[in-house]
């Protein structure tokens, strides 16, 4: 068997392939979104190290998982079906409505921190916000299935709560200095 070379210089120029063989510009909205997906993978692997909890641990290794899939879809260069489907996105919900339940009333706007875990979380939170954002320009110049997105804004509000539930009560809150 052939070694396979990592390096294929195919995108010396600037240009990357899509799943189909489509060549497009590195800064193609499509790969802006892909690409931003990939990076909050990242960071969910960096989250994942440092929380305690075994079934968390699990949720976000399935949110890997679903992010992975995602990012192969926004991938492709054809339409096709997403396969992040509306049992995913209920999935989301009953994790955010739980988390809910755990965490006390919000009244003000809190700052990033409290623990290393809850850091961790707001990271993936902000990234997974950037990535809802690349998705919504990819929308404009062409069809996304509207899954992919409601997928990543229920995601960005569970790491919300999450990087609350982390903070393990050292919330710090926003004190405003223009009221």
């Amino acid at each position: 068997m052939k070694k396979a070379v990592i390096y294929t210089r195919t995108g010396d120029e600037g240009t990357t392939s899509l799943i189909g063989n489509t060549r497009v510009r590195k800064n193609h909205p499509r790969v802006e979104s892909y690409g931003t997906l990939d990076e909050l993978n990242a960071h969910l692997g960096l989250l994942n190290i440092v929380v305690g909890d075994c079934d968390t641990k699990a949720f976000i290794e399935n949110i890997e998982n679903r992010i992975m899939t995602l990012g192969s879809y926004l991938a492709t260069d054809r339409e096709c079906e997403c396969a992040i489907g509306t049992e995913d996105i209920e999935v989301l919900e009953r994790a955010i409505d739980r988390l809910e339940a755990e965490l006390p009333p919000m009244h003000e706007f809190i700052l990033p921190g409290g623990t290393e875990a809850s850091a961790r979380a707001n990271v993936c939170r902000t990234v997974c916000r950037r990535a809802e954002r690349a998705i919504v320009a990819l929308q404009e110049c062409s069809p996304i299935d509207c899954n992919a997105l409601v997928y990543v804004n229920r995601l960005s509000d569970y790491l919300f709560l999450l990087q609350r539930k982390l903070a393990e009560g050292t919330e710090k809150k926003w004190q405003k200095s223009c009221e």
